[in-house]
């Protein structure tokens, strides 16, 4: 069984340490400048969503810094961990009983391609993140360059299920060519969503086609949530040893 959220992440940034050459510190420099460059599209007066995950943390942090300096933003966030984060950096927080639409959402992701098709949910947000991203105007996505890929796959795709019935759903996956596993926490026992539900990681392989995948999956009762993007992104923001790129959909 996988050990956490986090034990999927760092084993795919520590395969892209040993792929491309990229060091840790290299990875953390890209984070910052992605996350700093992504602050250049938000405004005075917008409604943000704000992303989870280590270059989205950094990025509310230096988001935090601004609203020190005098920015008045309002956001919501897309994590119990993001929430305090932007708690502490100072900054308004909002439910969607109170706005029902966001300008911008910031969030990091697991893995994109070159149609800015992601992975996401490596950290156990999917389902609050893919709700905030589809109810914002714009989508901008920060990652290091080790995120960048041709097809999606090589990341497990993170399905979130209801407890009541993950051994069922996980063999459902199974015939659909999957290798699921129940996501745990450090004590070994199921690693539990913000939303209460369990996470199965699932070995795909190649994702040919992730629109097609997504479908299938969203049909599959005891399924909550997936973590393909599809359509989501507007802007990619990868940073790079020299500098940071925006890419868009």
């Amino acid at each position: 069984m996988l050990k956490n959220n986090e034990s999927v992440a760092s084993s795919t940034e520590q395969g892209g340490i040993v792929n491309t050459g990229t060091t840790a510190v290299d990875i953390e420099h890209e984070k910052r400048l992605a996350a700093a460059k992504s602050l250049e599209f938000v405004r005075d007066g917008m409604c943000l969503g704000l992303g989870s995950g280590s270059t989205a943390a950094i990025m509310l942090q230096m988001l935090g810094e601004r609203v020190r300096d005098g920015l008045h933003i309002a956001g919501v966030p897309t994590s119990e961990a993001s929430r305090r984060l932007a708690e502490q950096s100072g900054i308004t927080l909002l439910g969607f009983d109170q706005v029902t639409e966001l300008d911008l959402t910031i969030d990091g992701a697991d893995e994109a391609d070159a149609e800015l098709n992601l992975i996401k949910g490596g950290g156990g947000a999917l389902l609050r993140e893919k709700i905030v991203a589809s109810l914002s105007r714009r989508v901008v996505i920060i990652a290091d360059s080790t995120k960048q890929v041709e097809r999606l796959g090589a990341f497990p795709l993170p399905v979130e299920v209801v407890p009541f019935a993950w051994q069922p759903i996980a063999e459902r996956l199974r015939r659909l060519n999957a290798v699921p596993r129940l996501r745990t926490n450090e004590a070994g026992t199921p690693f539990v969503t913000d939303e209460g539900n369990y996470i199965l990681d699932c070995q795909f392989g190649t994702i040919e086609d992730p629109a097609e995948l997504a479908g299938t999956l969203n049909g599959l009762p005891g399924v909550v949530e997936h973590g393909l993007f599809v359509g989501l992104a507007d802007l990619l923001v990868v940073g790079h040893a020299t500098g940071a790129q925006v890419i868009e959909r």
